[in-house]
């Protein structure tokens, strides 16, 4: 029987037969039968090309250490997800959800390395000079400059810097790290002026500058680093499927539960009691004359 898709679907990424399944052209069996290994496939799934042995060297740095950070906003959801049960990769996907401005992988400190590398090609400064405009007009608007500091290592993440000499030891240092170290050293210059502390790189900028100069697109890196922790999200809900109570809320447990009454400290309106129909209208009114509730607006 002839048949014909109502539909073609075009994509250049892979295609798969009875036989074999092919990404960018590459059969996948025979690269694992050549020896290649995962972090080689990641190259060819978004790049389309083998990559060197030092940058797959990088690749297999950078996502080891990158795969678990213990308990953070990531890794407190899949055990706070799964607690209540649901299937497995809810409890995953919510942890990746996470991922955003102010933790895990993020594509924002990509797009901004590209855009001020391609502004000092444009106006023809060093990159030394491109990371003091950069930081000056980002401290100036009051933003953040992104891939500096972590709340829980004050003294520095300690998996940042040694990806920065990582990547200088692999002979792979190019225009990104290079703008990454002017921005580490003028904030931090800025930042002494203003008599303020030291801030030390941490791992979105350390990292994102990695998968940069190994060729991934801001968007591409972010895909990498969820992936990544995915692996210990689903780690933090499975121990806590087999070895915690549902709820997380046992008081029979040794350790304080997540969800444990004794946890919540509650600040807001002291009790009170409730109007009744009759005087709700002159109740309300003077609540908004008092005005007492706006502080409690969120």
């Amino acid at each position: 029987m002839e048949r014909e898709p109502m539909l073609r679907r075009k994509t250049a990424i892979s295609y798969k037969t009875e036989e074999k399944t092919v990404v960018r052209g590459f059969n996948l069996s025979d690269m694992a039968e050549e020896g290649y290994s995962f972090c080689d496939a990641l190259f060819v799934l978004f790049q389309g090309r083998i990559p060197a042995e030092n940058e797959e060297k990088m690749l297999q740095y950078e996502t080891a250490e990158f795969m678990e950070h213990s308990m953070s906003p990531s890794a407190a959801s899949a055990f706070g997800v799964i607690s209540g049960r649901p299937n497995l990769p809810a409890a995953v996907a919510a942890s990746v959800m996470t991922f955003g401005s102010a933790h895990g992988p993020g594509a924002a400190h990509g797009y901004m390395m590209h855009k001020y590398i391609e502004r000092a090609r444009a106006e023809g400064k060093s990159l030394e000079e491109m990371g003091k405009i950069l930081v000056d007009e980002y401290m100036d608007a009051g933003l953040a400059v992104m891939g500096l500091g972590q709340p829980q290592h004050l003294d520095g993440d300690p998996r940042a810097e040694p990806t920065h000499i990582k990547h200088e030891e692999l002979g792979l240092d190019g225009v990104y790290l290079q703008l990454q170290r002017s921005i580490e050293k003028h904030f931090n210059e800025r930042r002494k002026k203003e008599g303020r502390s030291y801030v030390a790189v941490n791992m979105i900028g350390a990292g994102n500058t990695a998968l940069a100069e190994l060729g991934f697109s801001p968007n591409a890196a972010w895909c990498i680093g969820c992936v990544c922790r995915g692996f210990s999200c689903a780690a933090h809900a499975l121990f806590q499927m087999k070895k915690g109570r549902a709820w997380a809320a046992s008081k029979r447990e040794p350790m304080v539960q997540m969800l444990d009454l004794s946890m919540i400290k509650y600040v807001g309106p002291a009790d009170r009691p409730v109007p009744t129909q009759e005087e709700r209208q002159e109740y309300a009114r003077k609540q908004k004359e008092e005005g007492e509730y706006k502080q409690w607006v969120i």
